[in-house]
């Protein structure tokens, strides 16, 4: 083995031009496979990091504005929801709704903490709002059922507006009462602020909020969240029957669809998950079409490598090289060439991956208003890499088997006849 090793070496020396080429056949297309996926799965992982933010399984529903005259009525009514819709919802669909809530906002108010204050939005819910919209609590509790039926003067504030009110340690809010316009409200709970979000509101009980602003029946947004529904057929289904069920308690067209409007999170995940397996699709075939460049570029050079040599093949076989000998002879050089070159583009393609990861692995889009993720840990399982080598290194064997096998056989003679 030593020899043999050997003569690769004095050969690859003799030869750098060739072996340099065909290293950098193999090393490329490892390379750019595993840049590739990694950009993708950059792309993907950001992707999803904004989609997550929501339960899947749950619905927002708002009023809108009618489209078409109805019942006596003009097209353009605005659309308000109601108690009556509430409980509409938690009583005529329970076969699929587990829990129903509500949302209504309260925009331009001051809320302050000695002389520390904001100005910002109230949002009144009800206990379900921490479970669909993944609100992660910091410190102490968010709104619960006790809050809602006794209409308690209880807030939630996210992690930045405690800052504000409280600069020297955010948690020490916890318990302390804070004043929401004339109305001194307790602090039971901070949360994790998310950025994504156009703005940011301080949580109080759905039915305080009302009360404190004589706001009636009226109501915001509905949410809950669902089971039973799989396919997408059953999601528009049930949203065209529940949609013509809200629009008659509010006069309108059964089918018009502008009167409220429906956020399905479920089928918009079902929509982008194709959206994002099309693209995953797409950079492994553009990868593998990579790959394949320079497997073609390694079987090239190999055919011209054993063409070249073919009168040194006669010789050898002439003073006694039997075709086996001469058969390992070339396919340990492949398989050594692309051992060698796979692993460095292999290390290369990770090194890139890891870089962009340390670089750009938590790219945000910043609007002033929200923070978007963009780009979010663009790495490749090292399954992949190792598995991209393997492809290119059993191609390169292959690709010096056929010439090498023709290269063998050949008749010594006729091998030094050849130019």
């Amino acid at each position: 083995m030593r020899d043999i090793l050997g003569e690769i070496w004095s050969t690859a020396r003799r030869n750098k031009l060739r072996t340099i080429l065909t290293g950098f056949a193999v090393a490329w297309g490892i390379f750019m496979l595993i840049f590739l996926l990694g950009c993708g799965n950059g792309l993907i992982n950001g992707t999803m990091q904004n989609m997550n933010r929501f339960l899947d399984n749950s619905m927002m529903v708002g009023g809108g504005r009618t489209s078409k005259a109805y019942d006596g009525l003009s097209e353009g009514r605005r659309i308000q929801l109601d108690d009556g819709d509430i409980k509409a919802t938690d009583r005529d669909y329970t076969q699929y709704i587990e829990g129903v809530g509500a949302q209504i906002e309260k925009e331009g108010v001051t809320i302050s903490y000695g002389s520390n204050y904001f100005s910002g939005g109230l949002q009144g819910v009800y206990p379900n709002e921490q479970t669909i919209n993944k609100i992660e609590m910091l410190c102490g509790r968010f709104i619960n059922q006790t809050d809602l039926d006794t209409q308690r003067k209880s807030l939630v504030l996210d992690d930045a507006q405690a800052r504000e009110l409280c600069p020297e340690g955010y948690k020490a809010l916890l318990g302390q009462y804070v004043k929401v316009g004339d109305l001194a409200f307790r602090v039971v709970g901070i949360n994790k602020g998310d950025k994504s979000r156009f703005r940011s509101s301080v949580y109080i009980p759905f039915t305080t909020l009302r009360t404190m602003y004589n706001m009636g029946d009226k109501t915001g947004n509905i949410i809950f969240t669902f089971h039973g529904l799989e396919t997408e057929k059953d999601n528009e289904d049930f949203e065209k029957d529940y949609q013509a069920h809200i629009n008659g308690n509010h006069r309108a067209d059964p089918e018009d669809e502008s009167a409220i409007w429906i956020w399905n999170r479920f089928t918009e995940n079902m929509q982008m998950n194709r959206g994002i397996s099309i693209i995953h699709m797409a950079l492994w075939i553009i990868g593998i079409f990579t790959l394949l460049s320079g497997i073609v570029g390694v079987s090239n050079i190999m055919l011209i490598t054993v063409k070249e040599r073919t009168r040194e093949f006669g010789i050898r076989k002439a003073i006694g090289a039997t075709p086996a000998s001469i058969l390992r002879l070339i396919i340990i050089e492949s398989v050594l060439i692309t051992t060698f070159f796979g692993y460095i583009g292999m290390v290369l393609g990770i090194a890139t991956n890891l870089y962009m990861d340390s670089t750009l692995g938590q790219m945000k889009v910043n609007s002033g208003l929200f923070e978007v993720t963009m780009f979010a840990n663009p790495t490749v399982g090292l399954d992949v890499c190792i598995e991209a080598t393997l492809v290119m290194i059993i191609a390169g064997t292959l690709a010096g088997l056929v010439p090498a096998r023709k290269a063998a056989h050949i008749r010594p003679i006729e091998a030094l006849r050849a130019e």
